[in-house]
């Protein structure tokens, strides 16, 4: 959770827009709801290194911030950030280039990529104080570059710097998709936190400071939005500590509506994805400060286990009904989306949700209004409906490892909810690799668990998951309890 520069910013962004940007989020009411992150985008660097390879960053772009700083030390606005008790997020680019090199994003920047500068990069990263990395692609499309070896080296890298300097770096990987990162980026490098980009920019740069015919015209639609979420869902591949990345959020920005803001919160909080708002914070309106705060809707963000929705009902054409499993048992998330021009009333079957019987609460959470289980729900063209539900499991079928596999495992009709137990007596995360004979493969964090008490993790498996096989020193699988729709 937090804030991205590029969206409005491009690669004009500068020291001032970053202390503005950040002040902001840390007296608005964000932080205290947990938005964290303050992002620097492109733009930052010219693509200058010295003769030993270091990045050299223009002084008047950053300048010093307090007495005994030196201009161009990146160092001056993470020290800033940190002040304001907000973590400081850089950006690079897998390859030579970074995205500056395409002329809609302002002044066109060459060699702004760390490629052949891996290690020493994300230590420079690392030792002026940066808690999070974002790591763009364009310079490894233009190259024909693999992002499963690429990242993964990456990966290698930031691990050195995090053993010299003892700072952890979020890995976010802006791969877009094109090489299914879904495949090969949970757990990439054995790094036990990381989000990957599922698609392309909800929509280029909108900097309306710029003034020109490209910036000008642009405008954001809810096929826009709409075409993200559909792009970044992919359940079995995000667990806890991994996640799909539907793209920074457009919310406040130009061509969004109150609706438009209210599909794009609900569909990105019930998907887990990362609320990385992309507007510019100064100008948010009341309405969309409320939404980007609201306690109920993160509540659903911030589970736990972290999944993504799956759609188990479709009433009528485009009127969708999305539900999230959460950690408390009986728990769902539930979106009711409406595609369509005319405005819907939808009666959830219950029984698509896997509880039992009728729930024993409903509570709309824009509204924050209680509602009663035989409520019809009232949606309105191009908008949505978001909900939390409690009832009770239905019961689940239930299968114990033999070692570090389950076999005789009855294939899902999925996607289905399941639940796994397990002991991590290591004191860390450790990173498992899970597969299937239905050809699922991916990893999972396993948080570390004390004492006696076993720990538990949500998946969602994708139909036709059947005996299911565990890798990973140092952790003990206790069951796995799969819940049928």
């Amino acid at each position: 959770m937090g804030w991205n520069s590029w969206n409005s910013f491009a690669n004009i962004v500068n020291s001032q827009i970053v202390q503005q940007q950040a002040k902001t989020m840390a007296s608005n009411s964000m932080k205290e709801a947990g938005y964290e992150y303050v992002v620097i985008d492109e733009g930052w660097w010219l693509g200058e290194r010295d003769a030993a390879g270091n990045i050299v960053v223009n002084p008047k772009q950053w300048p010093a911030i307090q007495p005994g700083q030196k201009d161009g030390d990146m160092a001056n606005i993470a020290t800033y950030i940190h002040s304001l008790g907000l973590k400081a997020g850089i950006y690079t680019d897998a390859g030579r280039d970074g995205c500056s090199m395409y002329p809609d994003s302002g002044p066109k920047l060459l060699n702004t990529g760390s490629e052949g500068h891996y290690d020493q990069d994300f230590l420079q990263f690392s030792k002026w104080g940066f808690d999070y990395v974002k790591v763009d692609w364009c310079g490894g499309a233009k190259e024909g570059k693999s992002g499963a070896v690429q990242y993964a080296e990456i990966a290698r890298a930031i691990q050195n710097a995090e053993k010299t300097t003892g700072r952890k770096l979020y890995f976010s990987i802006c791969e877009w998709g094109s090489q299914n990162p879904w495949f090969w980026a949970p757990g990439v490098g054995e790094i036990e936190s990381t989000i990957w980009r599922t698609g392309g920019d909800i929509i280029p740069p909108v900097v309306e400071s710029l003034h020109d015919a490209e910036h000008d015209k642009r405008i954001i639609t809810l096929k826009n939005v709409l075409e993200s979420f559909d792009a970044g869902l992919h359940p079995e591949a995000q667990h806890t500590g991994y996640f799909n990345d539907l793209d920074m959020m457009v919310m406040g920005m130009r061509g969004m509506t109150d609706a438009l803001d209210r599909i794009h919160m609900g569909l990105w909080a019930i998907s887990s994805a990362p609320l990385m708002v992309g507007s510019d914070l100064t100008r948010l309106s009341p309405a969309t400060l409320s939404l980007l705060t609201n306690k109920e809707a993160l509540t659903i963000h911030n589970d736990p286990y972290g999944l993504q929705p799956i759609k188990v009902d479709e009433p009528s054409a485009g009127v969708q009904i999305w539900i999230k499993p959460m950690a408390v048992a009986g728990r769902r998330a539930v979106a009711v989306l409406n595609r369509t021009d005319a405005s819907t009333q939808v009666k959830v079957n219950w029984e698509k949700l896997g509880l039992k019987g009728l729930p024993k609460s409903s509570r709309d959470v824009f509204s924050q209004k209680d509602m009663g289980a035989d409520a019809a729900i009232s949606v309105p063209a191009h908008d949505l409906a978001l909900l939390i539900v409690d009832g009770e499991d239905k019961a689940p079928a239930e299968y114990s490892p033999n070692g570090c596999s389950i076999a005789g495992m009855q294939a899902t009709r999925g996607p289905d909810f399941a639940r796994l137990h397990f002991a991590n007596s290591s004191g860390h995360a450790v990173v498992v690799r899970m597969k299937s004979t239905s050809g699922l493969s991916t990893a999972i964090a396993l948080p570390p668990t004390t004492g006696s008490e076993d720990g538990e993790v949500g998946l969602i498996l994708p139909n036709g998951t059947a005996d299911i096989s565990f890798e990973g020193a140092g952790v003990a699988i206790r069951k796995l309890d799969v819940y049928s729709w």
